[in-house]
């Protein structure tokens, strides 16, 4: 069992430096299947949703040469099957993803369905149904198998999304590269990862147009082939720190960011009054004074994005007077508020909305993640917290943050992981 140690109360000082896009990494790693030559795909982060999925295609005989820590080139071009039905499958969400990549490739999909955090939401994936229906995909799903096939592969259509939905957008942009005709997707999500997917989709021989608006066109070709492509920076891990500064204090440069995209972050933890310095790529965040109250409601991008609202959720225990968080995205994500109660923290939850009462300090205590941004929550109250704090479940947290202790503890935090082994169910009997 491993679990983060945490002393905390000290402030954050120094700089750390962002990996590649998790969100992005893993959309990008199932579009490798539809190309027909070597992908060199750089900037991947070190986490273990990348080295599931890259286990995944392996399974599936894809080739992978490791050219650094960060760059590793994969070739699909001799994938003969569309089956992915491993148990590797059920521990992440994003190997639904693979579904649209097989139907665009073989015109048919045989894939496990998904597993990932469980934070409370449903997540289903009803819009990515429609879609390839619409595209002519006959889909079932069965004894938690996702099975679709077409006649003669996807064919273009115009599909719109009852709801934004980042998955859904994905998964129907790979199925359309290699569609016949032209695809258009209507109320499509416009997250930083999708404009990143379709960038490398193009760099490989797709035509998409549009992504980052509201609606995306997809001619599809015959054939993608080979290159590379360098992967953005993770805007949720550099909100994240940004978070854990504003909670624990001091003064730290986040560096290889891309400004804009954590436009919707550094816009609340202004109005909490931390300071915030948009520099070319990168960012300064300051705070030595007490955090005021603010109102928060996540909304799909170019909002406040949900995948923020634990560790801002967070921050504002310590801030003066009553804030509220409201969950625009899914119906339940505050399944960690019972965790920070264990700190001293007082929220109450009103369906979709917390309603968060300040308090001067949250004191360290045992807690245990039950997803990726609550365990990252979890740790920023860690940071902020009097006294020691042990996390468990930071297998979640590992999913998609790289090598964060090492990266707070250069900061200065009092972070460590600790490896304990399960105790013996049965022990021997001393006479």
């Amino acid at each position: 069992m491993t679990k983060y140690v945490i002393n905390g109360g000290k402030p954050l000082h120094g700089e750390i430096e962002i990996s590649g896009a998790k969100n992005a990494a893993v959309a990008i790693i199932p579009a490798a299947l539809m190309v027909d030559g070597v992908c060199r795909i750089e900037n991947l982060p070190e986490i273990s949703d990348v080295k599931t999925l890259l286990h995944i295609l392996k399974e599936m005989g894809a080739k992978l040469r490791v050219v650094d820590k960060r760059t590793l080139d994969i070739d699909c071009s001799r994938i003969g099957t569309s089956h992915a039905t491993f148990d590797m499958m059920r521990r992440i969400r994003a190997s639904y993803y693979i579904i649209g990549a097989l139907l665009g490739r073989f015109g048919r999909a045989d894939v496990a369905m998904p597993g990932g955090c469980n934070f409370g939401g449903v997540r289903p994936i009803d819009q990515h149904i429609k879609g390839f229906t619409a595209m002519g995909a006959n889909v079932k799903v069965r004894n938690g198998i996702v099975s679709a096939v077409t006649g003669d592969g996807l064919r273009g259509a115009t599909i719109y999304l009852d709801v934004v939905s980042v998955g859904a957008t994905i998964n129907l942009m790979l199925g359309a590269a290699l569609a016949q005709g032209i695809t258009i997707i209507e109320n499509a999500a416009k997250e930083p990862h999708i404009v990143d997917l379709a960038n490398f989709l193009n760099s490989m021989g797709a035509d998409i147009r549009g992504a980052g608006t509201s609606v995306i066109k997809i001619r599809g070709v015959k054939r993608m082939s080979g290159g590379f492509y360098s992967i953005i920076p993770d805007q949720i891990e550099a909100g994240t720190y940004m978070a854990a500064v504003a909670g624990a204090g001091g003064r730290v440069l986040i560096k290889d960011v891309i400004p804009k995209h954590l436009e919707g972050i550094s816009g609340k933890l202004r109005e909490m009054g931390v300071t915030i310095v948009d520099l070319e790529d990168s960012i300064i965040v300051q705070r030595d004074a007490p955090l005021l109250r603010t109102h928060i409601k996540t909304m799909p991008y170019p909002g406040f994005p949900t995948d923020m609202q634990p560790q801002i959720s967070t921050v504002l225990c310590l801030a003066e007077g009553t804030s509220t968080v409201t969950e625009g995205v899914w119906d339940n994500r505050f399944k960690y508020v019972d965790e920070l109660a264990k700190m001293g923290s007082f929220i109450r939850v009103d369906g979709r909305t917390a309603i968060i009462e300040g308090v001067p300090y949250l004191t360290g205590a045992p807690i245990k993640a039950s997803d990726l941004r609550a365990g990252a929550a979890l740790v920023i109250a860690g940071l902020a917290a009097h006294g020691r704090t042990v996390i468990e479940g930071v297998n979640y947290i590992e999913r998609g943050y790289e090598k964060m202790t090492q990266k707070l503890s250069s900061l200065g935090a009092d972070i460590k992981i600790i490896f304990e082994r399960d105790e013996p169910r049965f022990k021997k009997k001393i006479v």
